[in-house]
């Protein structure tokens, strides 16, 4: 069962939550807007209902309210930032301004984040970028919940990869997306709904297939993309791997089996080799290969001849990365944003708790 909400009273509960919890007015702002648009664009997983693991992690003392983000290494192209235990939600836009402010100056601009939290979805992150014709990038490492091809363990998350790249006439290119065959958020809205998952989501204890969606909570794993290796999940675990490493490995995070797990309840792993989650975000001036106006022409011939791809027979036209996103954006807005009705009912104990003053829940 789900219930229609309007962003805009969405917006007004999730920023006093923010405040509630020591936020500054700018840092509820920014962390308000990040973790919305993934409902907007509807990547439920990674939107509203993760708020109140965000409290739960304040409450834990892992999530700083009030941090003093900060580069603490930079070239004319590069920096390091110190997110001294922020919301990813907003440390992540604090490094991308960066990367970005990068760019406009040598052409290109890349940003390592550590002692970072979760960030919300990878492609708000890369798409700001598109405000200033620049193509973005964006990467984060995350709680180890993903086995590697033939392992039984844990050792890697989910680490998603968003691109984001400017068009003319045509809407930007925007490719945002797990280097697991499904995230863990997907996982979750499967238990609120009560159904099982798709054979190839993940394996239980002793690496078998199943279709438990609570299977993470039993001492399963979520698989890398491709499920397993007949179906290529080694270049899931790869693309896993790659990004753990820009993320982790790069800037001083903690990274591996090693990166701090999402759940409160969860206790952070022994002989961490480096601070909080890691984040990896770059912004790349297009008129810095060619003019750019010959880069959106083309960019738009790109779209338009694949948007135009021969469909398999009876299959529907062919998508281009962003499509579903953009269009679930414009229908949510004039709509609503559904949610489930356990996610209303935790909405409602965040209310309670906090003493927020709204009559949505």
């Amino acid at each position: 069962m789900e219930q229609l909400f309007q962003y805009k009273d969405l917006y007004h509960f999730v920023y006093h939550t923010f405040i509630k919890i020591g936020c500054s007015d700018q840092h509820a702002s920014t962390a308000s807007e990040v973790l919305l648009s993934a409902d907007l664009r509807g990547v439920d997983s990674h939107g509203i209902a993760r708020l109140s693991g965000y409290v739960r992690l304040w409450e834990a003392g892992r999530i700083n309210s009030t941090p003093d983000i900060r580069i603490v290494h930079e070239t004319p192209s590069t920096a390091l930032v110190d997110g001294d235990r922020g919301l990813g939600l907003v440390v992540a836009p604090f490094a991308m301004k960066i990367a970005i402010a990068k760019a406009a100056t040598t052409g290109t601009g890349w940003v390592a984040v550590r002692n970072s939290n979760h960030f919300g979805i990878a492609g708000y992150h890369a798409m700001m970028a598109l405000e200033q014709d620049m193509t973005g990038i964006a990467m984060t490492n995350a709680s180890a919940l993903v086995a590697p091809t033939f392992s039984e363990e844990k050792m890697l998350g989910t680490n998603p990869i968003a691109v984001a790249i400017p068009a003319g006439t045509e809407p930007p290119f925007v490719a945002d997306f797990a280097t697991t065959t499904a995230s863990n958020g997907k996982l979750e809205i499967l238990q609120r709904k009560g159904t099982n998952m798709p054979l190839g989501w993940a394996q239980d204890s002793g690496g078998r297939p199943t279709q438990n969606p609570s299977i993470l909570k039993e001492g399963g794993a979520l698989l890398p993309l491709g499920s397993d290796r007949e179906h290529s999940s080694h270049k899931g675990y790869a693309l896993g791997s790659i990004v753990d490493i820009f993320t982790g490995v790069f800037s001083g995070a903690s990274y591996g089996p090693w990166a701090p797990p999402f759940p409160a309840y969860i206790p952070l792993p022994e002989n961490m080799p480096g601070a909080g989650l890691g984040h990896f975000l770059g912004a790349i001036r297009n008129d810095a290969f060619r003019p750019l106006e010959e880069h959106k022409a083309h960019m738009d011939n790109w779209i338009k001849r694949f948007r135009n791809a021969r469909p398999v027979s009876g299959a529907q036209p062919v998508l281009i990365p962003g499509d579903p996103e953009r269009e679930s954006q414009a229908r949510r807005i004039k709509e609503g944003i559904p949610l489930l009705a356990p996610v209303v009912s935790d909405l409602a104990a965040l209310k309670a708790k906090l003493g927020i003053e709204t009559s949505l829940f």
